[in-house]
């Protein structure tokens, strides 16, 4: 689903053609959602998150918080990941990146309702700094999330790909998909049938604390990581 039909679907053909505008991979605007105004932020086209985005999107994010105290943000996720230019790593992308992911913490801790969905694709650093941040990252079904692809992981970790591959049957955090990432509890849920109740939800009872882990360990998903947490909270 390309965000044009999204939004409409969502806000229907007047709030969602005109409430959302395009430049470039850049998405961002303002609709009203039951009665309400909605800042809507993202990215679309498989966006690749260099320097210019990271700030524009950053940008968007503080001007919401400092117009319009505890507006609800809402995160449209499409990127292949981080610009991998020589131009974007001279200018800092990696502090460009780290400063959406400040923006978008401060905008929770001011009480801003912030969702992220993924739509289309969500990779690496463009889907770490972006919803994984949120109070809580949902995704469409047919999303694609992956931090990276099992060849690739094979050749960071320099274990054999049939290893991996084997591994990922069993063990999601090997394996992409959206599905698994719903197991590790990174996605906290998927919206099926009808998106604007899923929206009206996730608005209503999207949790403010970080259950990731918590929800990982009912789910199967990450079997350990909530129990570690637990551990080094109690340790003297």
């Amino acid at each position: 689903m390309n965000w044009r039909q999204l939004a409409i679907t969502l806000f229907g053909p007047d709030h969602g053609l005109h409430g959302v505008a395009q430049e470039g991979d850049f998405l961002q605007g303002t609709v009203v959602f039951d009665g309400q105004p909605l800042t809507v932020i993202g990215t679309t086209g498989h966006a690749p998150i260099g320097v210019q985005l990271a700030l524009q999107q950053a940008r968007a994010v503080l001007d919401t918080v400092a117009a319009h105290p505890g507006r609800a943000i809402l995160l449209l996720i499409d990127t292949q990941g981080q610009q991998l230019r020589r131009r974007d790593e001279l200018l800092g992308i990696n502090r460009a990146m780290a400063h959406l992911g400040l923006c978008i913490d401060l905008a929770r801790r001011r009480g801003h309702r912030v969702l992220g969905l993924v739509y289309d694709q969500a990779l690496s650093g463009g889907f770490i700094t972006s919803g994984l941040i949120a109070d809580a990252c949902d995704a469409l079904p047919e999303a694609e999330i992956r931090v990276m692809r099992i060849p690739a992981m094979a050749r960071v970790t320099k274990l054999p790909e049939e290893m991996l591959t084997e591994l990922s049957r069993s063990n999601p955090v090997f394996a992409p998909g959206v599905d698994n990432y719903v197991a590790m509890g990174g996605v906290r849920r998927l919206w099926r049938d009808d998106l604007a109740a899923c929206l009206r939800d996730a608005l209503a009872h999207a949790p403010v604390d970080d259950q990731r882990a918590r929800l990982g360990a009912e789910r199967g998903g990450r079997r350990l990581a909530a129990s570690v947490i637990e551990r080094v909270l109690q340790a003297p």
